[in-house]
């Protein structure tokens, strides 16, 4: 499979050509344009094992995650018996990153992901309160196996490792290697720095591992926006 990724860093599209055989997967709503020689199929994402309970817990998870930050967990595949293209784009402007997995894992935060081809197993991984707590959202995308990955974030992505312990305000964080743990914390600065510092909630990585940071925070987007809606 080979790609480009096209007018970044601000308004990044992913062009995909694919062989005869070959599929990616896609985020609901990503397509900007496909070539007529391959075909679409829509599912949920309930990993490759998931069974029938499995999958029965994906639709579910799905539902709440409709109902209450009206998104969606399904997917597009897109493949064809004689090749063909596909234009993929994210919702926000921002940068696209392809990532190689090769045995290992990977956890993103919603709506960082955007696409994947090879051996790719996505699954959808329950963060827990804390995970709430930092406004990240009550799930994650974990991504294993021998592929490659397309991630998305709002503004460009930079690249960081780990080696011992990282802090990273929440509203930045794009993905990070699962060998890394973290816990939710307060940015410093007793109660005045959490109330008028502006930072919030930090997340605090330890171990070692790659860690993505975006360098827009959506929240900011959102304040931005607030003010220009009618009362």
């Amino acid at each position: 499979m080979q790609h480009i990724v096209k007018y970044e860093p601000t308004f990044s599209m992913l062009q995909v050509s694919l062989a005869p055989g070959e599929t990616i997967i896609a985020e609901a709503g990503s397509m900007v344009a496909r070539s007529s020689s391959l075909t679409m199929e829509v599912k949920l994402n309930a990993g490759k094992n998931a069974g029938f309970f499995g999958k029965m817990k994906a639709f579910f998870i799905a539902i709440i995650r409709k109902i209450v930050g009206g998104e969606t967990f399904f997917v597009n595949h897109f493949s064809g018996p004689q090749g063909g293209w596909v234009w993929l784009a994210p919702s926000l402007s921002g940068g696209i990153k392809p990532i190689q997995l090769a045995g290992n894992s990977m956890i993103f935060s919603a709506g960082a992901f955007l696409a994947s081809a090879g051996d790719i197993d996505l699954k959808m991984r329950w963060g827990g309160l804390r995970a709430l707590l930092a406004k990240e959202g009550a799930f994650f995308v974990e991504a294993s196996g021998n592929g490659q990955i397309f991630v998305t974030s709002y503004g460009a992505i930079e690249e960081i490792y780990c080696n011992g312990s990282y802090i990273v305000d929440n509203g930045h964080i794009v993905g990070f290697d699962s060998s890394l743990n973290f816990k939710i914390r307060s940015g410093g600065g007793g109660l005045l720095g959490f109330m008028a510092s502006g930072e919030g909630i930090v997340c605090e990585f330890q171990g070692q591992g790659k860690i993505l940071i975006q360098s827009r925070n959506t929240s900011a987007l959102v304040d931005w926006l607030t003010p220009m809606l009618p009362p």
